[in-house]
This record gives structure tokens, C-alpha cells and sequence, in this order.
């Protein structure tokens, strides 16, 4: 098993950093993106943010609201993941221009998710593609790790 030194010079560990960033940004987005939503409805979910627009309401099933706050919990359940599984991944050698490719399209794969979801929602299959391939990506990406290090046992 090789050795694998981690270095902010590796363009695969460079990738890794600035693909990270840009899915921690989009994640941090959809908490705006459910308030944006939430004030331009005038629906709540708590009775001091309602109080504070005259037309306010609190109410916790706005189809809207709650279609966005599901992508939101989708990038929270698949995002974090994919930190996970790509860091081990940088461990195990791969090439820089594979590794990069698989950050770039898996980022690219969930902005996607995030755009046919909650901003502009379209009809199946355009979620579950942009849901799909990312989700492929992290399943290779944990094949290779879990192999790479079975050989160490």
C-alpha cells in the first residue's frame, strides 16, 4: 500500500478544498433561500417571527416552504457524506484529474439537485437524476476506500 502525503500542493486536494467550499456555501444557502421563501409566503414557524409582518402567520405545512426545507435536508443528509468519503478518497491515491472530475460533478450534481428541487421544481426524472449521480459518486468513492484499505488487514 502506498504512502499518501497530504498536501494543499496535490491539485486532487486542491479540488477537494474548493468543490467543499462551494457545496458548505450552497448548503448555508438554503437557509436563506427557506426564509426568502417563508417571508414572501408570510408563514412562520415561530409566533415572535410572525409578529413581526402584520399579515404573518405561523404554520408548518406550506408546500413551499416545506419543499425547500426538504432540499435543505437532503443536502444535510448527502453533503457532509461526500466530505467523508472524498477526504478518504484523496488517501488512497487517485489521480488528480479523476478525483477532480468526481468533486466537480458531484458539486455540480447537487446545485443541480437544489435547483430542480426547491428553486425551479421540475417533473421526475430531472430530481432524481440530479439526486442520483451524486449519490453514485459517493458509492464509488467509498468502494474505492473500503477496498484500498481492506488490503491493510
Amino acid at each position: 500500500m502506498a504512502s499518501f502525503t497530504f498536501s494543499f500542493n496535490d491539485p486532487a486536494v486542491q479540488s477537494y478544498a474548493f468543490y467543499s467550499g462551494v457545496l458548505a456555501l450552497k448548503t448555508l444557502g438554503m437557509s436563506v433561500l427557506t426564509s426568502r421563501v417563508r417571508h414572501s409566503k408570510k408563514v412562520f414557524a415561530n409566533e415572535e417571527d410572525a409578529k413581526l409582518d402584520k399579515r404573518g402567520v405561523v404554520k408548518f405545512d406550506d408546500p413551499d416552504v416545506e419543499r425547500v426545507r426538504r432540499a435543505h435536508l437532503n443536502d444535510l443528509e448527502n453533503i457532509p457524506a461526500f466530505w467523508v468519503l472524498g477526504g478518504l478518497y484523496l488517501t488512497t491515491g487517485p489521480s488528480a484529474e479523476t478525483a477532480t472530475n468526481l468533486f466537480r460533478a458531484y458539486a455540480a450534481g447537487r446545485v443541480l439537485h437544489t435547483l430542480v428541487y426547491a428553486v425551479k421544481p421540475l417533473p421526475q426524472p430531472a430530481r432524481g437524476i440530479a439526486f442520483g449521480i451524486p449519490f453514485l459518486i459517493m458509492i464509488f468513492m467509498g468502494i474505492k476506500v473500503v477496498v484500498y484499505y481492506s488490503k491493510a488487514l
